[in-house]
């Protein structure tokens, strides 16, 4: 069977959900994503190759969708889970065998994050509006940016990387209902309660870290 069957097979429905046939892309993204977050939440390093996979089914299913830019986004996200890999790995440094800590986001981390954030949006939005025919420009390139800065703090374990991602869920489960992609707008509510207890755990963590550099320095 060549690439082209395979990918072909891929995008043949599965099962039907309120009417709308759901492929294999669909069902595929949904487990691989789903189980993804439960490991970044744990801050289990496999995560990193899970994610991968996860982020080629939906290469294939939003560019079917006509989502471009989260189509793109994926190919993105692949790169920067090679370097949250190595991150997760190696504590950030060069030479270091250590595991990276949670941390806080600085205030700094935050200006230049927000800034690109809304640079990146308003440059995906004129892009998308006038060079494809995404009926959604604006929301597609919004999800987008805030699931970059999201992927950077978690590659850097930033505690509030979970906010980041809440808040783009928030707008992808309507999104996605409105693609008629109704099993990943239902897969984005379980991330949203992932979401949360990652949130939960990263705190917890983040919590004992800077209780134990108190201690020390009393």
């Amino acid at each position: 069977m060549s690439l082209a069957d395979m990918l072909e097979a891929l995008q043949q429905p599965l099962v039907t959900v309120l009417d709308t046939p759901v492929s294999w892309t669909e069902v595929l993204g949904f487990g691989s994503g789903a189980l993804c977050v439960w490991l970044v939440a744990r801050q289990h390093i496999a995560n990193w190759p899970i994610g991968i996979a996860n982020n080629l089914f939906f290469v294939l299913l939003f560019t079917q969708a006509g989502l471009y830019a989260d189509a793109g986004l994926q190919v993105v996200f692949i790169a920067l889970a090679a370097y949250g890999w190595w991150t997760w790995t190696h504590g950030g440094g060069p030479g270091s065998t250590s595991s990276l800590p949670v941390r806080r986001t600085s205030r700094t981390e935050w200006t230049w994050l927000l800034a690109a954030g809304a640079v990146g949006t308003l440059a995906l939005t004129l892009l998308l509006d006038r060079a494809t025919d995404s009926t959604v420009p604006f929301w597609d390139s919004l999800t987008t940016a805030l699931s970059l800065m999201a992927t950077y703090g978690q590659c850097r374990k930033r505690l509030e990387s979970w906010w980041l991602w809440i808040a783009a869920d928030v707008v992808y489960v309507p999104l996605y209902a409105y693609k008629e992609l109704y099993l990943t707008s239902l897969l984005y509510v379980g991330f949203m309660a992932l979401c949360v207890l990652g949130l939960l755990n990263w705190r917890r963590d983040a919590r004992s870290r800077e209780q134990l550099v108190v201690r020390a320095a009393a």
